[in-house]
């Protein structure tokens, strides 16, 4: 699904040149396959794929690209990896594609095959480590379509060290319904009015047709948009790479720079470990805050930081949004997408509201080589004042005046939860719980009609290892919200839920049900306490009364083989960012 046709790919000769080749820096990983008369069977099978002389003293720059047919998020990457490709070869690099996995978060959605979405992050991460150990490269450009992509994607930067650039696909553009923009949200709140007879199942049919015009990841700021414009926080992307529509002429041009980038950065041996720091996530942190960014973010964040090796504890994102307003209101909490705030300067005018107001470390580094303040600076995105746009909020005069993400403990999360405010006025929330064992039984009560206002629903055995792989739960809190009931029912889960999530839902719970946290506990009818004002998760039982309902909890894995079973006995717990690389700093 091509919307633009970059140059073809033809070697920069016929596989010969004259003359002894130039010597490339031993310091670079791949001189071990290029250089040296021994190397003479590895340069033989580089010239069969059309390299020659020039390009083996070249640095040899991997682009890691997931491209798919079986989501929107991905189907294009083959065209923005053609253009980072030619980013390099212009600059005087050796660019060399390599494929890796994706999963489609929305088409996996309400099915077992959810379990598989988390797990791709890891897959990801390690084939991306795996072909860049293993074929020497000097540096990398790692592009993401869908959710896990974008982590997957760093997490392998850190892990290699090696000089890198993300570059993100971009985002879809909202479709239109009945005289207005609709996105892949609103099909899963339509399923639920179906259910509640709000909603014609022929209208339903007419939403879908319109919500997904072409290519690009889910248009709110759910995880993939998140987790993009966090790359530029973190500084792992140029400042305003994140916003580009999937389709635009721009987003080709970002690629195109990320391969000359690349390029550069190889050339300077800039490494994630030389600017990736304690300050560089706590500015993530704030713009997660400030935009209402996904709460799978708090999950993917902290694996990175595990990865690298910084001192991030789940508490930090509760310090952090308690200082930094939400500023931006965009879905799934507000009406605008990420193509919106791209027409008005992108995620570089938050990051630079946030800089002015002294809420970001400015002297922070970024892959550039510069602190994202000088980058701020030298980019001089347009002021939110001067904007005049309904969705964009002042520092002084904010949409809220603490960030969306909060992290609840108490009896029933002593390691912590995640939930996401859209408003200041839903902060609490008491009653009787009604507990299921797993994602499709909640989906059944709800979908039946079941759900009333002030209902509280449990699912456990969802988390990273009993799930295994957490699933999201958009189709549950969809349907919930779809029936009216998004601002009074609460929801809570050992798994996730979707960036598109929006109302009363925490996820992550921790400890998870399958390692005995209090989750596991549970029964119907016991008084759950949802306090976000003073971050507390609880239930109206003792300690004594929690470890004796859990004297006899002994599940079996759901799996007992293949990739599903490798990784319940992997994951680490979601308070940890669900980490599965032993060698990362998990506490």
């Amino acid at each position: 699904m091509s919307q633009q046709e970059p140059e073809s790919r033809e070697p920069s000769s016929d596989g010969q040149s004259e003359g002894a080749p130039v010597e490339k820096p031993d310091d670079l990983p791949s001189s071990e396959v290029t250089e040296g008369t021994d190397k003479a069977p590895h340069r033989a099978m580089f010239r069969a794929m059309g390299y020659d002389d020039e390009d083996l003293s070249s640095p040899m720059i991997g682009v890691a690209n997931p491209a798919a047919d079986i989501t929107p998020c991905n189907v294009h990457l083959d065209d923005v990896a053609d253009a980072a490709y030619e980013g390099i070869d212009e600059s005087e690099g050796m660019p060399i594609e390599f494929g890796t996995i994706t999963i489609s978060d929305a088409i996996s959605m309400g099915t077992e095959g959810m379990k598989a979405s988390l797990i791709s992050r890891e897959v990801i991460a390690d084939s991306v480590e795996l072909v860049s150990f293993g074929e020497r490269m000097d540096g990398l450009v790692t592009i993401g379509g869908c959710d896990k992509n974008m982590p997957g994607m760093m997490m392998a930067a850190i892990r290699t060290d090696l000089p890198s650039v993300f570059c993100y696909g971009g985002s879809i553009m909202p479709g239109e319904h009945d005289g207005r923009e609709i996105t892949i949200q609103n099909v899963f709140e339509g399923v639920g009015a179906v259910a509640e007879g709000e909603l014609s199942e022929d209208e339903l049919y007419e939403m879908e047709r319109q919500a997904c015009p072409g290519a690009g990841s889910c248009g709110g700021m759910f995880t993939a948009n998140t987790m993009a414009a966090l790359s530029e926080a973190l500084g792992f992307a140029p400042l305003g790479s994140a916003s580009p529509p999937a389709e635009d002429e721009t987003r080709y041009e970002v690629a195109r720079e990320a391969g000359e980038l690349a390029t550069e950065v190889v050339e300077a041996r800039r490494s994630p470990s030389e600017f990736l720091s304690r300050k560089s996530f706590e500015n993530a942190i704030a713009l997660q805050a400030a935009v209402g960014g996904s709460t799978n973010a708090v999950l993917h964040l902290l694996a990175m930081a595990a990865e690298a090796g910084v001192d991030l504890d789940i508490e930090d994102f509760n310090e952090i949004s308690r200082r930094t307003p939400k500023i931006a209101d965009l879905q799934p909490g507000g009406e605008r997408v990420m193509n919106d705030l791209h027409e008005v300067g992108g995620v570089p005018v938050v990051l630079n509201a946030l800089y002015e107001a002294d809420l970001l470390h400015g002297d922070a580094l970024t892959v550039t080589g510069n602190s994202i303040g000088a980058e701020l600076e030298a980019y001089d995105p347009p002021t939110i004042e001067d904007l005049d746009v309904d969705y964009l909020y002042t520092v002084d005069d904010p949409k809220n005046e603490q960030g969306a993400i909060r992290i609840l403990t108490g009896n029933l999360a002593p390691d912590g939860a995640v939930i996401k405010i859209s408003g200041e006025e839903y902060l609490r929330h008491e009653g009787p719980v009604r507990i299921f064992d797993e994602e499709s039984e909640a989906m059944q009560y709800v979908q039946e009609g079941h759900v009333e206002s002030g209902d509280v629903v449990g699912i456990r055995n969802e988390g990273p290892r009993g799930g295994p792989g957490m699933r999201e739960m958009l189709g549950v809190t969809s349907a919930v919200a779809g029936q009216g009931h998004a601002d009074d029912v609460a929801l809570f889960t050992d798994g996730r839920f979707s960036g598109a999530t929006r109302g009363f839902s925490i996820g992550h719970v921790a400890p998870e049900a399958y390692v005995g946290g209090p989750i596991a506990a549970l029964a119907d009818g016991d008084t759950i306490t949802i306090d976000v004002e003073n971050l507390e998760l609880s239930v109206d039982l003792s300690d004594e009364e929690i470890e004796q309902r859990l004297e006899d909890h002994d599940p079996e894995p759901t799996y007992e083989s293949g990739v599903l079973a490798k990784y319940h006995r992997d994951f680490g717990s979601a308070a940890n960012g669900a980490v599965t690389n032993p060698g990362a700093k998990w506490e």
